[in-house]
């Protein structure tokens, strides 16, 4: 299917984010920003992208029997809120497995729903379909792609199998390891070798999968970066220094 191709307009928040939460990234020749609450954030479009949201993961544990505290979707459009009142975007792209099934759309609490509209109110909102949530939800705003291209980058929710320049993906929610003072600390994280990324789960029940899985290295080989969330800024680490 083709690509939808977006262009928007290129204005300058009036405030910059500051700049310890967050670490410039070069994917496919774009200059971006790799926050560490797990977004990505694209200046020059004034373009915020995020992936795997995963709203409504609880209810639908829940609907099958699983107990899981009811306050995800919450907690992930709390998260959201707060970058876009950081960055000032205008536009929001979320790549895929925005709900955690095709149902979420319809269990989503009325006080979510309000919270999701107001943060959509004045901006460009594209959601990629993910293989949690092919089709549009109902009553859900926005735009829906399986491909966006703006400029150089294509965003889509699964990595493709060729070298693509210029792709960022989300679907495989990567996790490092890196050994601080003797101890193993898993973290969310983006990876990129500077042609492409995947980027972390956003969700906040989103599990992970760590980048020293087969599944990275059919994408990126053994050459690529790890910029892991902290808590108040990201931090850079080579493949070498990722265990598994």
């Amino acid at each position: 299917m083709p690509a939808d191709s977006y262009s928007f307009p290129r204005r300058t928040p009036d405030e910059p984010p500051p700049a310890q939460r967050a670490s410039d990234v070069d994917v496919g020749g774009a200059a971006l920003v790799a926050d560490c609450d797990g977004a990505l954030y694209w200046p020059q479009e004034r373009l915020l992208a995020v992936a795997d949201l995963h709203l409504e993961k609880g209810s639908g544990f829940a609907a099958r029997g699983s107990l899981l505290p009811p306050y995800d979707t919450h907690d992930t459009l709390a998260r959201l809120s707060r970058l876009i009142q950081r960055y000032a975007p205008s536009a929001v792209v979320a790549l895929g497995d925005n709900f955690h099934d095709q149902g979420g759309g319809n269990r989503i609490d009325g006080a979510d729903r309000a919270s999701l509209s107001a943060m959509q109110r004045g901006r460009e909102w594209i959601w990629i379909a993910g293989n949690h949530d092919p089709e549009p939800m109902p009553g859900i705003d926005g735009a829906h792609a399986e491909v966006l291209k703006v400029g150089p980058i294509t965003f889509r929710h699964e990595p493709s199998g060729d070298d693509a320049v210029g792709e960022i993906g989300g679907h495989l929610h990567p996790v490092a390891v890196v050994v601080a003072r003797g101890r193993g600390v898993r973290r969310r994280c983006f990876i990129s070798n500077g042609r492409r990324m995947v980027m972390p789960a956003f969700g906040a029940y989103a599990g992970g999968l760590n980048i020293r899985h087969r599944a990275f290295a059919a994408i990126f080989g053994r050459n690529f970066t790890a910029h892991v969330m902290g808590s108040e800024r990201v931090f850079a680490f080579s493949a070498s220094q990722c265990v598994g």
